[in-house]
């Protein structure tokens, strides 16, 4: 069964999160956006073994961190979808204008796309291609645990900004309607900021998207 802690990274306080598989105990990371040592320091104290890091969308908070520890512990990175490639190459300047320690821009070992998915010991889980926020914005969707890591696609009341380049603000409804919705009314998701949520909630209550 896939097991998942957060860790919240950054002054942006990003919901990074540490997914593993309970019978093999192997570990991947999506969104390290920074602070490296502390995402460390939580593998660590798990008892687990990093394979991988995913990864939703190019933003310096969801991605920063992701050059540095695929060097040090020799796993690929994989994610987003390759619309997403010009967020990556500008790391580093969006880092010294945030205030942030400097970020390595990179080119993922794997690209994903929709209909894709990604394996963490005997977990699997699917892969959605959902723009708006971002053009190479993706989520990961496990059926099983009936979780669904969104990034900055939605939050618990609110939806992803769209007034970024290359945002959209009808993909990102279309996006949350045609991808996230389909998952189940029960599903929980993950957000990058903020609490959890469920996909039913939000379609009752979130001002943004209620009645799609």
């Amino acid at each position: 069964m896939l097991r998942y802690k957060i860790i919240p990274v950054t002054h942006f306080e990003q919901n990074c999160s540490l997914v593993w598989c309970d019978q093999t105990q192997e570990a991947a990371l999506i969104d390290p956006g920074g602070d490296a040592a502390k995402l460390q320091a939580a593998i660590t104290a798990q008892g687990l073994t990093l394979k991988a890091l995913w990864i939703t969308h190019g933003h310096l908070d969801h991605a920063g961190a992701a050059a540095a520890l695929a060097a040090q512990y020799g796993v690929p990175i994989i994610g987003p979808h390759p619309a997403d490639q010009f967020w990556i190459d500008g790391m580093p300047m969006q880092a010294q204008m945030f205030g942030f320690p400097p970020a390595q821009s990179f080119t993922p070992t794997r690209w994903l796309q929709d209909g894709d998915t990604v394996e963490i010991g005997q977990c699997r889980l699917s892969v959605r291609h959902t723009p708006g926020h971002t053009p190479g914005h993706v989520v990961f969707y496990s059926a099983e645990a009936q979780r669904a890591f969104v990034g900055d696609v939605l939050f618990a009341g609110s939806i992803g900004r769209t007034d970024f380049p290359q945002g959209n603000h009808q993909d990102l409804l279309d996006s949350i309607s045609q991808k996230l919705w389909p998952m189940g009314d029960e599903t929980v998701f993950i957000p990058g900021h903020g609490p959890e949520s469920s996909f039913g909630r939000e379609r009752r209550s979130n001002p943004y998207v209620s009645g799609t």
